[in-house]
């Protein structure tokens, strides 16, 4: 089973050697990370111009579990609209805390404004850096 469920900015964090890097390392060989998140990084790795076979085989090679963002999910992340408004959360977010609210893992993020959210969740979100 899974230790952490990671929103897309840790994975780029680890995957652009940026500050936070180290602990998702420690973390990559038990992570999870859903459909929703796992299509931005890729999108991300793009737009730096990575190609989409070498974004592609730079994740698959880390063995993360995939999990499908699905019903539950969906229902869940449109709860937390009203929820995270004020922080400006995407829809990519949403759907990582969703996700970790339905798989009942703790998130591990790069964006400290998660923080804020632990109180009203009931969630356990750490950030990297």
């Amino acid at each position: 089973m899974s230790e952490y469920l990671l929103d897309a900015s840790a994975l780029l964090a680890l995957l652009h050697r940026e500050p936070g890097e180290k602990k998702v390392a420690e973390t990559i060989a038990n992570a999870t990370i859903c459909t929703v998140n796992l299509a931005e990084v890729i999108g991300k790795l793009q737009d730096t111009g990575i190609p989409n076979e070498a974004a592609q085989t730079a994740v698959e090679t880390l063995g993360l579990r995939v999990v499908a963002f699905d019903q539950a999910m969906a229902f869940e992340a449109g709860r937390l609209r009203v929820l995270t408004r004020a922080l400006g959360l995407s829809l990519g977010d949403r759907a990582c805390l969703a996700a970790g609210i339905v798989l009942e893992l703790p998130v591990l993020t790069a964006d400290r404004e998660w923080l804020k959210l632990k109180s009203k969740l009931g969630l356990v979100i750490e950030a990297v850096r």
